[in-house]
């Protein structure tokens, strides 16, 4: 069994932690400020379209996306290594286009609505959302109770959907509907493409998260799409769903094993330095479990994480290992990322360093995607033979 990238693969993770190093930790300062000066963690227009210039030029666009569009079409091995780096910053910009609602389109788009949706949105060109939480309705797709009904030759959508990310900018949302309710999860769930602008469809209010971010409620009220918005089988919605969340969790573990590995690293510079009671704190026993249990957790769960994307590749079945990783790399990553707070001491609770922001992240990730809950739930009725 090999544990390492390929060559190719191991170039493109340097050439991203070069980027990072050089270009995102450098511009932390500047939005930590924006931030604790009643702000969101956001780039200025400018430094945005500054580093999408430099990270196009780099060739990191596209990473995951079809060749035939433009794209690299990396595994999830590759993509594993590229979002560990991009995990070591809080400086939130992300390379293009976002993978999750990419796999879910090359799963389920026409070959009208691949040229229409999926073609711009792999060149980047495109800002997309996904509507799936309802309120009261949480991590269970069967309590689902946004409905789509077909009229002719539309789909008249009608619910209330929450938590979603990028909802007021998005060119298009993916919207999660029960169209059988009968069924629900097995057969009765569709997914439709709703476009910006759309009569019925209204971003309802911005809710803001701790940390800086923020996700948007959004209501559909006799929202009117076309069929030809449908996006793959009617009924099938929940697979390809599943499918685009693995994806965000195996990406959630990879972000998380760089945090970790971020804090970790400012452990061990600080440690050595500073100077507690006439000795360094890096001789203390407390910091050396720490340092040694946290370098252990991270080696465990980067091979997790490795070990799960392998099999996504393959073509297997990964569910239980996603659900595992998901619980055990956000677990993690928030033990490892506390004692760094506890080892800097007053000047770990500042928005000086980028501590706070990681725990935030990480702790909103605790949720994101699956609560560690019903992840324990999955990995425990596989193991017992209780999966419906």
């Amino acid at each position: 069994m090999n544990f390492e990238l390929d060559d190719e693969h191991r170039m493109l993770k340097d050439l991203v932690a070069r980027f990072v190093r050089e270009q995102l930790i450098p511009l932390e300062p500047a939005v930590l400020a924006r931030e604790a000066a009643g702000g969101q963690m956001t780039l200025l227009p400018e430094e945005h379209a500054r580093l999408d210039a430099m990270s196009r030029e780099l060739g990191l666009w596209g990473l995951d996306a079809p060749t035939e569009m433009g794209g690299a079409d990396l595994p999830t091995v590759a993509m594993v290594g590229v979002n560990e780096e991009l995990g070591k910053t809080i400086t939130p910009y992300e390379l293009p286009p976002d993978s999750p609602n990419l796999r879910m389109l090359m799963l389920s788009a026409s070959e009208a609505q691949r040229e229409r949706y999926l073609a711009p949105y792999a060149r980047g060109e495109t800002v997309s959302a996904i509507a799936i939480s309802e309120p009261g309705a949480g991590g269970d797709p069967a309590m689902m109770t946004t409905r789509a009904e077909r009229d002719g030759e539309h789909w008249v959508l009608n619910g209330r959907k929450i938590w979603i990310s990028r909802a007021a900018r998005a060119d298009w949302t993916i919207v999660m509907a029960v169209t059988d309710k009968a069924k629900g999860a097995r057969g009765g769930i569709s997914a439709f493409i709703v476009e910006r602008g759309t009569p019925g469809f209204r971003v309802e209010r911005r809710i803001p998260m701790i940390g800086g971010a923020s996700t948007y409620e959004v209501v559909l009220e006799d929202c009117r799409i076309p069929a030809s918005q449908l996006l793959g089988t009617e009924g099938q919605g929940f697979a390809p769903m599943q499918a685009r969340l693995s994806t965000r969790r195996v990406q959630m573990a990879a972000w998380c094993i760089g945090r970790a590995q971020r804090a970790l690293d400012m452990i061990c510079e600080y440690a050595p330095q500073r100077q507690t009671f006439g000795a360094p704190l890096a001789q203390r026993q407390a910091i050396q479990w720490w340092v040694a249990d946290a370098a252990t957790r991270i080696h465990a769960c980067r091979l997790m994480t490795y070990e799960a994307a392998s099999r996504i590749d393959a073509g297997d079945e990964a569910r239980t290992q996603v659900s595992m990783i998901k619980v055990f790399a956000t677990e993690m990553a928030w033990d490892v990322i506390d004692h760094a707070m506890q080892t800097f001491g007053a000047m770990g609770m500042t928005k000086e360093l980028p501590l706070q922001q990681m725990a935030n992240e990480t702790r909103l990730m605790r949720i994101y995607e699956g609560p560690s809950e019903v992840h324990r739930w999955v990995i425990a009725r596989d193991l017992l033979g209780l999966r419906r």
